[in-house]
Formats: C-alpha cells, sequence, structure tokens
C-alpha cells in the first residue's frame, strides 16, 4: 500500500517480513511516519524510497502494563486502545502521528516534567538494520533487558540508523481529572510549592500549569496555586529549541515558552546551534558503524531533532 509523503512515495509494510523486504539490503531508504516532520533534521537526499512500517497494536497486557505494537500505529489508536482499561502512552503529540515518527524524532512533550523523555516508555524495539536484517534490542519487561541500549539510541535519530518496525511501550495510569490554569505567578516558586505538576509552562511574563491525578488531589492543588482556569496550553513556537540547564531559565528574554524544570525553550527563531566537534564525530561513529554505508536517512543530521 502506498501513502504520501511531502515530495516523497513511500510504500506502507503490512507486517515485519514486509518491512524487511521493502527497506531490502541495499539502496538509500526513509523511514517515514506521518510525515509531519520530514523537515526536522532536514531533507533526505533526493532518490531514497521512502518505507512506512506496519500499524496496529499486536498484543497488550493491563496487568503488566505494557503493550506492543506496530510503529506505524498512530497515537489515537494507540489512546483508544489502552483507555478502556485506564491507563496511557503519555506521548504528547498530534494524535495522526505514529508511534514510531514519534520515537524517530525524539521530541518529548510539554507533560515531561512529570513523566520523563519519550524514550523512557521504549522497553523494546524491533527494527530493520542497515543490512536488511531484523533485529531486537530491550525486552518486553524492564526487568529483563540487558546489553547495550539500542533502544534509545534509536529515539531521536531520525530514522538515520534503522527501520524500526514493532515496540513494546511501558504503560502508566490514565489520570481521572486534568486541569491547566494559568496566570502571573512565578513559576519556579510555584513549582516548589506543588505535588508533582505534570507541565509549568513560562513565556517570562504567564505561566500555565498542568495539574493531574484524582479529583480531590487536583482540587487541593488548584487552591493551593491560586491561577485561572485556562483551556489549554499556550501555543509553543516552532522557530527553533534550546536545552538548558533548568535553574538558568529565569535569566532568559526574548520570545519564547520554556519548560519550567525541564529546561527545554521553544523560541520563535531559529537556534542555528550544531553540536560541539566531539559530539558530531561521535555522532559520525555511530552511524559509521551501524549504518555504514549511509543507506538510511542520507543528507538528513542526526542533532536536527535536539
Amino acid at each position: 500500500m502506498g501513502v504520501s509523503s511531502p515530495g516523497l512515495e513511500v510504500a506502507r509494510a503490512a507486517d515485519l517480513d514486509e518491512l524487511v523486504e521493502l527497506v531490502g539490503p541495499r539502496g538509500p531508504v526513509v523511514p517515514v511516519g506521518a510525515g509531519s516532520h520530514q523537515h526536522v533534521g532536514g531533507a533526505a537526499d533526493v532518490g531514497a524510497r521512502g518505507v512506512s512500517a506496519p500499524a496496529g497494536v499486536r498484543s497488550y497486557d493491563p496487568a503488566e502494563m505494557t503493550v506492543r505494537c506496530g510503529a506505524g500505529t498512530t497515537v489515537a489508536e494507540l489512546d483508544a486502545h489502552l483507555a478502556p482499561a485506564g491507563q496511557m502512552c503519555p506521548i504528547d503529540a498530534d494524535p495522526a502521528r505514529t508511534i514510531g515518527g514519534v520515537l524517530g524524532v525524539g521530541r518529548s512533550g510539554p507533560r515531561r516534567l512529570r513523566y520523563g523523555a519519550v524514550r523512557d516508555l521504549l522497553l523494546e524495539v524491533r527494527f530493520v538494520s542497515a543490512f536488511g536484517k531484523l533485529a531486537t534490542a530491550g525486552g518486553p519487561t524492564v526487568k529483563n533487558v540487558s546489553g547495550y541500549d539500542l533502544c534509545r539510541l534509536l529515539v531521536g535519530s531520525l530514522g538515520t540508523l534503522g527501520m524500526i518496525g514493532e515496540i513494546v511501550l511501558r504503560c502508566l495510569p490514565r489520570p481521572a481529572e486534568s486541569r491547566w490554569l494559568s496566570g502571573d505567578a512565578d513559576p519556579f516558586e510555584l513549582r516548589r510549592r506543588l505535588h508533582r505538576p505534570s507541565s509549568i509552562l513560562w513565556n517570562g511574563s504567564t505561566m500555565w500549569v498542568l495539574l493531574e491525578g484524582s479529583a480531590a488531589e487536583v482540587e487541593a492543588q488548584a487552591r493551593l496555586a491560586g491561577l485561572d482556569e485556562a483551556h489549554g496550553p499556550p501555543d509553543l513556537p516552532t522557530g527553533g529549541r534550546r536545552s538548558m540547564r533548568p535553574r538558568e531559565l529565569p535569566d532568559l528574554s526574548g520570545e519564547f515558552v520554556a519548560e519550567v524544570g525541564v529546561g527545554v525553550v521553544h523560541l520563535v527563531e531559529p537556534t542555528g546551534t550544531a553540536p560541539q566537534p566531539a559530539e558530531q564525530l561521535l555522532h559520525a561513529e555511530v552511524k559509521r558503524h551501524l549504518d555504514p554505508d549511509g543507506r538510511f536517512s542520507p543528507g538528513r543530521q542526526l542533532w536536527g531533532a535536539r
């Protein structure tokens, strides 16, 4: 089945066997999810073949709080599958995006303050290597994961190291209530007073806070915060991103929205920064070992997702 992505014709695999066939042992390949973030890290070279992973939930064990699904499964489909059991994977992304695409770009959502980075949800990944072989990294539960952490290495790699086909994710209890508040309070002082807020966003003058938990817990925390009800978070600038030490955020100026306690800053203008030479050499060495012929996403830069 063919799907479209900007400037790229994409073939979708129905299962892992077909994914191995589509990737093959040679020729340039671009892993594609929903196609919404193909610009991150720069466009892949012309002539590469687009391949999309299989979709669908393969298995789900509410007792173990793990779910196995194809990397082409959308955020909306996964959420709908987990909701009846009162669980979730806190992946804050457009519902139309694919889970594999979210992991490939590696950008965590605004609830990272409470739930951690998106890579922390990944337990196991089955992927097609640059040599056309199906490989497995990690394990279906936390306790039996050993060896090199290739799972997290693939997160944020922009499809430059391998083709993610199937994943096992850790699930969490779905909060009974979620409430956004907003006001002019000091976000740093408020964070010290609140108990595990899910998100605190700040643009230099106004702050937004997300409270989640039981109805009683959210109500108590809302009274403590003393802020106004808000319809939701602000629109995050899309010009660029910076990663800072959380303690440095009070010194920010200009147009931005910062994730307090995390250190991610969303900017109106592009940052125009690249890793230090030593980091670029490390990226190149990892690429050389896992994709010596440069088959996957040729032209895209590993640091484009930062």
